[in-house]
């Protein structure tokens, strides 16, 4: 009874032990649950105050960089050219507005041509503007008087200016580059080579900056090219002119503009001529006298059918017998 009782209770404890071993494992278990469910709660928590931000930002960025290439029109590079024609009253005084007006906007006059006739005047004015300016400016020069013609162009050189962007700076670090190792040179060949080619690195560099500039200076600065003409000016362009007369006058104006390069070329060569070619003409004639002086007279023409010259040793030559008249038969010897 007693070693029965004993494995009884041996049992038991060890039924006892894995139970707790169990129940221990179980707690732990529990206790790692649920510190990782709030270890997940917790950035879960904090993540609307610094997680939404980020996200927000990466969002913005992604729509940065997808929309870079896609710029507004304030952001872009373009370039505006004007032309127009207006028939005003007084040519001299719309001049002098335009001038005053591009003045007043920020610009400049680029050129200047007038032409003060009677019958038509015309002045051709050719204005440097603000970009920003150039649709009011032109809506203004409209005003002057009355509008006959108005053409506006535009060109978009966005991709260009970006691409002289990108090879400016590689052309920058090639040049810093070839100076670095030109400062590092430790021979007389060495030295020439990485000047020379410092030197035409620069000078790419140099024309690339150029172009920039120039695309620069025409995007800033709008081009319109105005002519005012009077009010007794043909609403037609010249260029657009044809017929019968307008064919005369231009055949007239080639045919005296010919006269006028001949008549040129005859007076360069005119100096020549008297100084040259009569010396020449007088020595020619004077040569040709002396000749016939001198020359042999010619032998005399010998008859044809006529007696031969004797020649040297032989017989001298007999005179030929003329056949006379048959003999007449006289009127006694009739039978």
């Amino acid at each position: 009874m007693t070693g029965r009782t004993t494995r009884r209770g041996g049992v038991a404890l060890t039924a006892l032990g894995l139970a707790a071993v169990l129940l221990a494992g179980c707690g732990a278990a529990d206790r790692s649950d649920s510190a990782g469910d709030s270890a997940a709660q917790a950035p879960a928590a904090e993540a609307p105050a610094g997680g939404a931000p980020e996200r927000g930002g990466a969002a913005e960025q992604g729509k940065a960089g997808a929309g870079a290439p896609d710029l507004r029109v304030d952001q872009r590079s373009i370039i505006y050219t004007g032309t127009m024609r207006v028939q005003v009253d007084d040519v001299e005084g719309a001049a002098r507005r335009a001038v005053t007006a591009v003045t007043t906007a920020g610009g400049f006059v680029g050129g200047d041509d007038r032409r003060s006739v009677a019958a038509s005047a015309q002045a051709r004015l050719e204005l440097r503007v603000p970009a920003e300016k150039f649709t009011a400016l032109l809506d203004e020069l409209a005003t002057y008087g009355r509008q006959q013609r108005r053409e506006v162009k535009t060109e978009d050189v966005t991709e260009a200016v970006v691409d002289l962007d990108a090879r400016i700076a590689t052309q920058r670090a090639r040049v810093e580059s070839a100076r670095r190792l030109l400062a590092r040179a430790t021979s007389v060949s060495e030295l020439v080579t990485l000047e020379r080619e410092v030197a035409e690195r620069e000078a790419d560099l140099a024309s690339l900056e150029a172009r920039k500039k120039r695309l620069a200076d025409l995007t800033a600065l709008s081009t319109i090219t105005v002519t005012f003409v009077g009010k007794d000016a043909s609403t037609a362009e010249e260029e657009a002119e044809t017929g019968f007369m307008v064919g005369l006058r231009g055949g007239w104006k080639v045919f005296v503009a010919s006269m006028s390069i001949l008549l040129t070329v005859l007076g360069a060569v005119l100096p020549w001529l008297l100084t040259i070619g009569v010396p020449v003409v007088l020595v020619v004639a004077v040569l040709r006298r002396r000749r016939r002086r001198t020359a042999p007279p010619p032998p005399p023409a010998t008859p044809v059918g006529g007696p031969h010259p004797p020649t040297p040793g032989g017989p001298l030559p007999t005179a030929p017998a003329t056949a006379g008249p048959p003999p007449v038969p006289s009127a006694r010897s009739a039978p």
